[in-house]
């Protein structure tokens, strides 16, 4: 990894020393220095990728390659931390500005001389260092292949594994088939059914599949599905159980926020005796944490409900089902492994050396022994190789990784759980390119089980300097997004990071690690001194070493004690807080230090913080500052001296509405280096109206008010993705139209349009279809405003694959223009988007649609749905439209639908769905139908009643009570709904 570390400096420096060197003339010789120690960089570079190849077996070696890295890390620290004397002493905070002081600052003799003593000092420890590789006959490469190269060559390799679980799903029938029947057969007896097995046995895995069987969603009434996981707190649990066992009402969530633990038992209890319910609760560790627990569940007593138990450990299992319902995944049998591993490895593949692969497989998987997860990570490492050679090779590893002469099976007997699985792991990880294995030890920062967004992960990346510059494939530039992408596509594909949803354009939207990949790449960010993880739930502790990034775990229970001000984590280049929504044990001595003390931060995640703050005007001085995300967090303003933040790539600022309004200024105008700019919904300007008229990099701006900003330069943003627009009166966006005409601009790069009703505004707006017209690659759409008509255009949308419509008031054929479109796969109808007494889906129409939700359609009567119609619709939701007597009749040939969701409609329409009701026919085939009332009640009332009942200072005062942790947890949820983000 040493060799990725390298190369980040060397980049990182690059800026600041092609100016010293320009200057050299006043600074005595320092940019010349800076120059050797940028060639000493490169030379060095040339010898890691060997030598981080061999640290492993070689502990001089590995001495020697972290005092390199520390080595190239200290020459940052000097670089950086002159830059910023710099940036403090010079009077304005534009790159012209701060440049010119250069000169002034190092003809300063102390400056100058201390600057070039330690970078000779430096390029003395470096230069020493390779000749002492050399005499490890370490040998020196031209150059690690970067990732972007990579994937250049394979950009139209199609890989056929760790996209799609179900492809990979082997040998799980007859297990699932023995725990289904054994959760539903009749009987009277509260069950508890364990599943246990060592780590990547598959028991999660076994346990999906169970849950998600028609016959058991058929026969329970209820469902609850929690993981309990290392970290845990039993009333919690309890608490969640409840909630996802009953629905309530917001009022009912703040009563059970506020009941005991014995009384949140008593009622997760009652709920099991009354209903058939089935919980879930995967992976328990302890029997402390089972313990903790067991009360709320009426275990040996008549009840139908029944639970569903995985844990690593046979004595927690066996305690909570006893000996009659434990159960074993089995390794998967010769053939079965096979399957498994050709399935990966294989697939898609010609038929080149076929047989002689094949032997080399067979002889590999006798050391996984059945192991689902040791099979798949050796198959994806493999799947990478077209040469025999090269599986030769990985052949000689394994031997050397996966336990010398015993089996996987031989060390789980011994109680060296993860001996052998993690020598797969590892093993996989050191096949990674040094840029790539970055990006990688960058997910241990992720709370266990967390669902990490993939468009976030990447901002991340490119903050953090792991994906450094564009590149040109084709003759035309790849953007860093674009290879950050591919980076997470390349990490998922070698079966090292796990898809958990994709997006309506069929992109990985949201990912995870596995636990067992979580542990590996915990003990290499820990042994790189990548990161140091401070949870506060367990006592903040900090390992004393010299990392670069920091990560804080906090809930409601801990408070953040930790500062910068003893100077001892000056060189920390990375904070990121993670913690649950509404957070207030935050003192204003530690929220001022993370803003003052931390002078050398690149990247700074200060989310859901609900304490009342204000930023101090020192926040300019984090000039090297890259990301900086405030959302969700409770800021009172923004400072102006936020403008001298110039290297910024990503700014968010969201918060919620019931916030209030915040002033923010003309800030924006010099960050030439801005790609992603999340503005407040609900914002005022001070001074000048924004300017982004030099933000020519600008991808995403969201939230943007056309009464507060230049629209001449909103129409000259030549590279923009993502556009946000609240206007507050028609006529705004009649201006933007008009501008977009006479100026012939087309937004040939936007990929997602918003165009929604500034927060609060009474006014109605109406939305121009020439708007729209001018973005002609558009993959989503979301327009709430009235509109005549849709454009007849959209049907030649060829990318178009979502659609949010709310206030649109269009009249009912309206619907033939949608479902005519090529693409879409998620339709959203909300309130007022259609005004019309009759819908009618033709046959044929929404070829590809998925997912359909109509909601609040007030006149809607009759919906009817054709022969053909919807051939793969997946989902459909169903809520407060209070006129709809009945579902189509044709629903019953859309034998595709998985879930039907009933929000708030009418009782006669409920019953009539239900079992025994005279539409259940309709739905017949296996549908798992919900009855969830609470999301659309909340929903309703924030968006449809608030201005009629002026809602918005009771919600504030909840917030102010500090009462309303429950209801901001929902409303966090909701959010994106209600802003446009």
């Amino acid at each position: 990894m040493a060799e990725g570390v390298v190369a980040i400096v060397t980049e990182g420096i690059k800026p600041l020393g092609e100016f010293i060197i320009q200057q050299a003339k006043f600074l005595s010789g320092v940019g010349y220095q800076i120059e050797l120690a940028q060639i000493e960089l490169h030379l060095i570079r040339g010898f890691l990728k060997d030598a981080d190849t061999r640290q492993q077996d070689e502990e001089l070696l590995r001495i020697c390659v972290k005092l390199i890295r520390d080595a190239a890390y200290d020459l940052e620290d000097v670089i950086e931390s002159f830059a910023l004397k710099v940036a403090i002493r010079s009077r304005g905070g534009t790159v012209k500005m701060v440049l010119k002081r250069f000169a002034c600052i190092f003809n300063e003799g102390v400056h100058r001389y201390k600057i070039g003593f330690e970078i000779e000092d430096i390029m003395s420890k470096l230069s020493h260092l390779r000749s002492s590789l050399q005499s490890y006959n370490i040998r020196q490469t031209s150059g690690s292949e970067s990732v972007a190269s990579a994937f250049k060559r394979q950009r139209d390799r199609r890989l056929t594994y760790g996209h799609e679980v179900e492809s990979h799903i082997v040998g799980l029938e007859e297990n699932t088939d023995k725990l289904v029947k054994e959760l539903v057969r009749e009987g009277k007896r509260h069950l508890v059914v364990s599943i246990w097995g060592m780590g990547g046995s598959g028991k999660t895995t076994l346990a999906k599949q169970v849950f998600l069987q028609n016959e058991v969603k058929r026969h329970f009434d209820c469902f609850a599905w929690l993981c309990i996981s290392q970290q845990w707190e039993g009333k919690d649990v309890l608490k969640e159980i409840l909630i996802k066992l009953t629905s309530p009402t917001t009022e009912k969530r703040k009563k059970i926020s506020k009941m005991a633990k014995d009384k949140i038992a008593e009622e997760v209890c009652c709920i099991q005796r009354e209903k058939r319910c089935l919980v879930v609760l995967d992976d328990i560790w302890t029997l402390e944490a089972w313990n903790s627990i067991k009360a709320g569940f009426p275990i040996n007593e008549e009840t139908e409900s029944r639970i569903l138990l995985t844990s690593r450990k046979k004595e927690v299992a066996s305690l909570a089902s006893g000996a009659d319902h434990l159960h074993q995944p089995r390794p998967l049998d010769e053939k079965q492994s096979w399957e498994l591993f050709e399935k990966i490895a294989l697939s898609g593949r010609d038929e080149t050396d076929f047989e002689e692969k094949s032997k080399l497989g067979t002889e590999m998987l006798a050391h996984c022994s059945g192991l689902p997860l040791a099979i798949s990570v050796l198959a994806g490492l493999l799947s990478r190789r077209d040469k025999v050679e090269e599986w030769k090779a990985v052949l000689r590893n394994v031997d050397k990784y996966i336990m010398r002469g015993t089996t996987v099976l031989e060390r789980e007997i011994s109680g060296q759980e993860y001996g052998t699985v993690s020598g797969v792991l590892a093993l996989s990880y050191d096949d990674l390119p040094s840029q790539l294995k970055l990006c990688f030890l960058y997910l241990a920062q992720f709370p266990e089980d967390h669902e990490i967004p993939v468009k976030r992960l990447t901002q991340l990346w490119i903050a953090e300097g792991f994906i450094t510059s564009t590149i040109e494939i084709h003759g035309s530039l790849e953007i860093m997004e674009d290879v950050a992408y591919d980076c997470l596509t390349e990490l998922v594909e070698r079966s090292m990071v796990q898809v958990v949803n994709y997006g309506s354009s069929g992109k990985v939207k949201t990912c995870r690690l596995h636990d067992l990949m979580r542990d590996l790449c915990l003990q290499k960010a820990k042994e790189e001194d990548f990161l140091d993880v401070v949870d506060f739930s367990t006592g903040p502790r900090l390992t004393g070493n010299k990392v670069r990034r920091l990560v804080l775990y906090l809930d409601y229970k801990s408070e953040c004690e930790f500062s910068g001000k003893d100077g001892r984590n000056g060189h920390i280049r990375s904070i990121l807080y993670f913690t649950p929504p509404y957070f207030q044990q935050m003192s204003f001595s530690v929220i001022r230090s993370v803003f003052i003390d931390f002078r050398l931060l690149r990247v700074l995640k200060f989310e859901n913080m609900g304490t009342d703050f204000l930023l101090p005007k020192t926040i300019g001085n984090l000039v090297h500052l890259r990301f900086l995300s405030l959302r969700w967090s409770l800021f009172r303003a923004l400072p102006s001296s936020v403008y001298k933040l110039i290297r910024l790539q990503t700014l968010d600022l969201r918060r919620p509405l019931i916030y209030g309004k915040i002033k923010i200024t003309n800030v924006f105008l010099n960050m030439e280096q801005l790609r992603h700019l999340y503005l407040p919904a609900f914002h005022t300007v001070s001074g000048r109206e924004l300017s982004f008229a030099k933000l020519c990099n600008l991808q995403t701006l969201v939230n943007v008010s056309i009464e507060n900003c230049n629209l001449n330069d909103l129409v000259r943003l030549p590279n923009l993705k993502k556009l946000g627009i609240l206007p507050s009166q028609s006529g705004q966006l009649e201006k933007l139209k008009e501008m977009l005409v006479s100026e012939s601009t087309t937004y040939e790069h936007l990929r997602s349009l918003y165009l929604m009703r500034y927060p609060y505004s009474t006014e109605d707006i109406h939305i121009p279809i020439d708007i729209v017209l001018r973005c002609p690659h558009l993959y989503k759409l979301r327009l709430d405003g009235k509109m005549s008509e849709l454009p007849e255009q959209l049907r030649g949308y060829p990318d178009l694959t979502k659609i949010t419509l709310r206030s649109t008031r269009l009249m009912g054929d309206q619907i033939e223009i949608l479902e005519k479109l090529p693409k879409l796969r998620v339709l959203y109808l909300y309130d007022k988007s259609f005004e019309s007494e009759t819908m009618v889906f033709s046959q044929g129409g929404f070829p590809h649609l998925e997912f359909l939700t109509l909601s609040d359609l007030e006149d809607l009567k009759d919906w009817r749905v054709e022969k053909e119609a919807m051939p793969r619709l997946h989902r459909l939701c169903i809520s407060w439209c209070t006129k709809l007597r009945a579902i189509p009749d044709g629903l019953q040939d859309v034998t595709t639908l998985k879930e039907l969701t009933i929000n708030r409609m009418p009782r006669r329409f409920c019953s009539r769905v239900e079992e025994g009701g005279e539409d259940f026919y309709k739905i017949k085939h296996p549908v798992t139908l919900i009855r969830n009332q609470l999301r659309t009640l909340l929903l309703h009332l924030l968006m449809k009643k608030q201005r009629k009942y002026k809602l918005l200072p009771l919600l504030t005062s909840l917030v102010n009570k500090s009462t309303s942790r429950c209801f901001l947890n929902i409303y966090s949820q909701l959010q994106p709904h209600c802003t446009g983000s």
